[in-house]
């Protein structure tokens, strides 16, 4: 199992769990031909993966919670595959700790505002935008493809204060014009790399 996917899997057995109760040793403990590739391994793991994001609804069901469970620990995936490998570790743990909760936040009362019957119609966005591009993911009505709130991050550059992350949504209440905060991580005096890298 891919290292970003069993990280995911103790975030989300954590929030499920309020920190009450000891993720599973399978999840926690290392693995020691994990960094070997094998063609065993990756079948394993696309067969694990496609188990976890195709079919949530088979394994969960269709309540709130289960749709907010496959929706952090997408919105965790998408969010560092738009970090890249420069900007992921440098900001990883603030925005585990100060940004992941707010969006949990965000995505409960989403769910809060759908019948569990229509859940099932709910689907995140498969790509985050590269280069300058906001876009961390979306999450949308797949039954007429509207998007219903969008997830992005902004790069600021306030006037000799360096740069900064600004995280943010949108939803569709009002046509997705109004900046809802989720907060800001600041980056460094120097330009931060492009989204993707």
């Amino acid at each position: 199992m891919k290292k970003w996917l069993r990280k995911a899997l103790v975030v989300s057995f954590s929030i499920l769990t309020l920190g009450l109760v000891a993720p599973p040793p399978a999840l926690t403990m290392e693995q020691p031909n994990a960094d070997k590739p094998s063609k065993l391994n990756a079948f394993n793991e696309q067969d694990a993966e496609s188990k976890l994001y195709s079919n949530y609804e088979s394994n969960y069901g269709y309540d709130s919670r289960s749709f907010v469970t496959y929706a952090m620990t997408q919105a965790e995936t998408k969010s560092f595959e738009k970090f890249g490998s420069k900007i992921g570790p440098v900001i990883e743990d603030e925005f585990r700790n100060v940004i992941l909760p707010k969006i949990e936040e965000v995505i409960e009362l989403v769910a809060q505002q759908y019948p569990s019957e229509q859940l099932d119609q709910l689907e995140i966005s498969e790509q985050p935008s590269g280069g300058n591009g906001e876009k961390i993911f979306h999450i949308f009505d797949k039954t007429n493809g509207k998007d219903i709130v969008r997830f992005h991050v902004r790069k600021d550059h306030p006037p000799q204060e360096g740069y900064w992350f600004n995280f943010h949504y949108h939803t569709h209440h009002d046509g997705f014009q109004t900046h809802h905060a989720l907060g800001d991580i600041y980056w460094d005096k120097n330009t931060p790399p492009k989204w993707l890298s």
